[in-house]
């Protein structure tokens, strides 16, 4: 099993570029499952995550092709297969997404129910809740959800109980293909929503509302081909921006949207950061200053991100002052804190979703374990800014939502290096 050596010490400086969403290009890959035509996905992250889901998708008997850019060709000529199978799902949650897509243009999906990060319970019941809102029955057998409706999914007016961002593309997805309109009320708003709409409606789709709480869609009887290019990824530009701030360094990031997580920008400010940003670029200069401790609290967007929490955190283990930060989408997502104070952090549980952090003037090296995808990259942080060498363990989780981290870290002058 791989790990991580780092060295740290050493302020990160120099550019970067953000790569494709990981959060965006999985849904976008499902959702290529609507299309008649040949779909052609560009600005693909190259990822562990994204690997598996071009798998499933090979599965499910589509054509799927990657040129030396990671633009993926797909082809749905042959695509009947309706079976997702756990071996596939259990890895990743974001696999149950082509329920949505299979359930509308075949009439049936049997799909395992899925895995991911142990960050707490993230039930589908939302999703299957809108399929049947929309006719179709649905049934619970050995671990999978059998989904299957007479003709085609009729239009519907569905509120979900809760905001959730894989529910609102599932649910979104299959409407492009209803019978009539469809309302999705208390849709949640993230940009890779946006994103996922926009793809759909360069493949024909009627979509209105994308970025607000409320979803209008039109069903169309078919979707074309076309090409389309997923959006950077906010959370990897956010998480690089806080190693640099952890690390009393500098950066500047290209492609970078800032317009999607200006909250995280305005953390980074309040902490102290000189932050700066144009149309398709962000830039951080820290003046080799300590950052200063900030208040956080997650919540749906645009709402400081769940998926930040964790980085943050341990940008404010190395800060100057007290500082709280409160989890409210994730339970159980506060098992970065151990590791954390192995390192010399000094942090304070009140109950599940509270910490108190008191930064320190300086972290030592220990051996820590990655627990989930984002608490993983926080210990990456804190090794940087930590004296001596880090050994973190179980990176697998690492690699599935971060590109090429080695070389981008390398890149910005860490002395970094994985290990068998």
């Amino acid at each position: 099993m791989d790990k991580l050596l780092i060295k740290g010490g050493a302020q990160l400086r120099g550019n970067l570029r953000v790569s494709g969403s990981k959060n965006s290009a999985l849904p976008i890959l499902a959702a290529s499952l609507l299309a008649d035509g040949p779909v052609t996905i560009g600005n693909v992250p190259h990822l562990h995550d994204v690997t598996t889901m071009i798998e499933l998708l090979g599965c499910l008997g589509v054509s799927v092709l990657l040129d030396e850019k990671m633009r993926v060709q797909v082809s749905n000529a042959d695509q009947r297969a309706v079976y997702a199978p756990y071996e596939l799902v259990k890895t990743m949650r974001a696999s149950f997404l082509v329920a949505g897509p299979l359930l509308a243009r075949h009439g049936v999906a049997e799909v395992s129910l899925p895995g991911g990060c142990a960050i707490g319970s993230r039930p589908v019941d939302q999703h299957l809740k809108g399929f049947a809102a929309m006719g179709a029955q649905i049934e619970l057998v050995d671990g999978y959800v059998k989904a299957s409706v007479p003709t085609r999914l009729q239009g519907a007016d569905f509120t979900m109980d809760l905001v959730t961002v894989g529910g609102t593309q599932n649910l979104m997805m299959a409407a492009t293909l209803a019978q009539g309109q469809t309302i999705l009320r208390n849709a949640a708003r993230e940009p890779e929503v946006v994103d996922v709409a926009n793809f759909l409606i360069a493949l024909g789709a009627k979509i209105e509302g994308a970025g607000t709480s409320t979803l209008v869609i039109d069903g169309v009887d078919a979707l074309n081909g076309g090409d389309y290019n997923v959006m950077p990824d906010r959370v990897e530009a956010g998480t690089y921006l806080i190693a640099a701030a952890a690390t009393r360094g500098r950066i500047k990031l290209q492609h970078a949207a800032p317009q999607t997580y200006t909250l995280v920008l305005d953390k980074l400010r309040e902490a102290g950061m000189d932050v700066q940003t144009g149309p398709d670029w962000v830039s951080l200069d820290s003046h080799g200053k300590q950052p200063k401790a900030v208040d956080i609290e997650t919540a749906e967007y645009p709402g400081f991100p769940t998926d930040m929490q964790a980085q943050f955190m341990a940008l404010n283990v190395v800060a100057q002052g007290a500082s709280r930060v409160v989890e409210n989408i994730f339970e159980n997502r506060f098992m970065h804190v151990q590791e954390l104070m192995r390192l010399g952090a000094q942090i304070e549980l009140e109950g599940p979703s509270t910490a108190v952090v008191t930064g320190v003037d300086e972290l030592h090296a220990a051996p820590v374990m990655a627990t989930d995808l984002r608490a993983s990259f926080s210990l990456v942080i804190a090794a940087l800014a930590a004296q001596g060498t880090t050994q973190i363990d179980r990176i697998y989780h690492i690699d599935r939502g971060y590109e090429t981290i080695e070389e981008k870290l390398t890149q910005l002058g860490a002395v970094v290096q994985r290990i068998s």
